[in-house]
């Protein structure tokens, strides 16, 4: 019998613990994983990761046991260079391998730098051409703050849906944030590949 690996999950958001939860017992029964929330990050960083939140991350990610998977897209960049995986990063290297044009769908104006950045990152890796289409879904944030997820779920589905139905030109949809991963399960019977960040991440995570 193999040894147990830990795994430690960095969220700004209460919301993410069910989902990593499901998703652990679902693909790895029986493995560790720890979970610390830290919302007071996200709004912190709304303005930009001062020196003292950076600092408060490195620290956090030295501190956390095991592989340390950084949940929030926004503080990514912080975190990785703390050591830790962002969440979003086994998702666009995905998306890389598939090509675009990419539709890359955020829920705060945060994100979308983070996002970008890390998504041409993984396109120059590959040698592939970086056509992104920014589909921005501020307006839809508030539900997720309420905890309407299923709510914010249907509604990022329907505006995914209608670029693709379109008839648009589009290699891949990729759903910058965890908080939109309930999107993905909602669009399997699309054309194109739709992909959320979370079990991309996890399973990174528990074969690192």
């Amino acid at each position: 019998m193999g040894a147990v690996m830990t795994v430690t999950l960095l969220h700004t958001a209460e919301g993410h613990r069910a989902r990593f939860e499901a998703l652990r017992d679902r693909i790895a029964p029986g493995e560790d994983l720890r979970q610390e929330v830290r919302e007071d990050w996200l709004e912190r960083a709304q303005a930009g990761v001062t020196p003292e939140l950076d600092a408060e991350i490195a620290e956090a990610v030295a501190a956390a046991e095991g592989v340390v998977i950084c949940t929030c897209t926004t503080i990514g960049p912080a975190a990785e260079k703390a050591g830790a995986i962002r969440v979003d990063w086994p998702m666009m290297r995905e998306a890389a391998k598939i090509g675009g044009p990419v539709l890359l769908a955020y829920g705060l104006e945060s994100t979308w730098g983070p996002s970008l950045a890390l998504l041409e990152r993984a396109l120059a890796a590959e040698g592939r051409e970086a056509v992104v289409h920014p589909m921005p879904m501020m307006r839809f944030w508030p539900l997720f703050e309420a905890g309407e997820t299923e709510a914010f779920a249907a509604v990022i589905a329907g505006e995914v849906r209608k670029v693709i139905e379109s008839g648009r030109e589009i290699g891949c949809v990729v759903l910058a944030q965890v908080s939109m991963a309930g999107a993905a399960e909602l669009l399997g019977d699309l054309s194109v590949p739709v992909l959320a960040s979370p079990e991309l991440a996890l399973r990174a995570g528990l074969e690192a």
